[in-house]
C-alpha cells in the first residue's frame, strides 16, 4: 500500500549499537539517537541501559519480530507526517538477521523511491568475528542462525562444498550439536574459528578443525556460555 502526504516524509535511521560494550558506539549513533523523535527497540529494557549510559532522554517503543500490523501502521504514519524514527536491535546492525528488515521492506512499500532510509553503520557480529578469524577469502555467506530440524542436513552439505567462508550464528545449548555436524560433514581440515561473547568480558577465540574446537570445549564445558559466531573456513 502507497502512503501519500503533503508532508515531508520522516527518515528511519537504521541504527548500530554496541554487541557488548557500550563504548563501542559512534558519535554519529549518538547524535541520531538524541535527535530522532522515538526509538524503535527489540527490548526497551535492554536499550535503556545503552540511553542512561549516554545521557539519551528520547521517547521508545518496542518493535519485534511479533509486533502487531497495526504498530506496522502506526509507524509508517508518523513517518508520514514528518517524524524521524531511530530502529535499533538489542546489539548490533538491525535488520540482519533480525525482524527490523520487515519495517524497512514496509516503509519501502508505502513510499517507493520517495522512502528515507538511512543506515548508521557500526558494530556487527559477523564483521567482528570474520576479522579475527585469521580466514582469507573474497567472499563469505552468512547463514544466520543454523536451523534446528527443516533444511539443517542440506545447509551442512553447503557448507560442506562452499569455496567461499560460510558465518553462522548458534546459542548456548546447541553449539556441541553444531560443532558435531561440523566434522561429520566437514572433514578433519576445514579450520573452524568460534568467537564467543564479543567485546564482553569473557571474549574468546577458539580455532582449530572442528574436532579440534570440539575437544576443547568438551574439556571446558565452562566456556560453552553465551553468544557465539562460527566462521568456517573455505572447502
Amino acid at each position: 500500500m502507497k502512503t501519500t502526504s503533503t508532508n515531508t516524509i520522516g527518515t528511519l535511521y537504521v541504527v548500530a549499537t554496541p554487541i557488548g560494550n557500550l563504548g563501542d558506539i559512534t558519535y554519529r549513533a549518538i547524535e541520531i539517537l538524541r535527535m530522532v523523535d522515538i526509538i524503535l527497540c527489540e527490548d526497551t529494557r535492554t536499550t535503556k541501559k545503552l540511553l542512561d549510559a549516554y545521557t539519551i532522554t528520547t521517547k521508545t517503543t518496542s518493535y519485534h519480530a511479533h509486533s502487531s500490523s497495526a504498530k506496522h501502521d502506526a509507524i509508517i504514519e508518523m513517518l508520514s507526517l514528518g517524524k524521524n524514527i531511530a530502529l535499533v536491535s538489542d546489539a548490533g546492525t538491525p535488520a540482519i538477521s533480525d525482524p527490523g528488515a520487515m519495517i524497512v521492506r514496509d516503509v519501502y512499500d508505502a513510499f517507493g523511491n520517495d522512502a528515507q532510509v538511512v543506515s548508521i553503520p557500526g558494530p556487527s557480529a559477523v564483521t567482528a568475528a570474520l576479522s579475527i578469524s585469521g580466514l582469507f577469502g573474497n567472499e563469505y555467506t552468512f547463514v544466520g542462525f543454523v536451523p534446528h530440524k527443516k533444511g539443517r542436513e542440506t545447509l551442512f552439505k553447503e557448507i560442506a562444498e562452499r569455496d567461499g567462508i560460510s558465518v553462522a550464528y548458534e546459542s548456548t545449548h546447541r553449539m556441541e550439536k553444531l560443532l558435531e555436524s561440523l566434522e561429520r560433514f566437514c572433514g578433519e581440515k576445514r579450520t573452524i574459528v568460534v568467537a564467543k561473547e564479543l567485546t564482553k568480558m569473557y571474549e574468546q577465540v577458539v580455532r582449530g578443525t572442528a574436532m579440534e574446537v570440539r575437544d576443547y570445549f568438551a574439556k571446558n564445558k565452562d566456556r560453552i556460555r553465551g553468544e557465539f559466531v562460527v566462521v568456517i573456513g573455505p572447502k
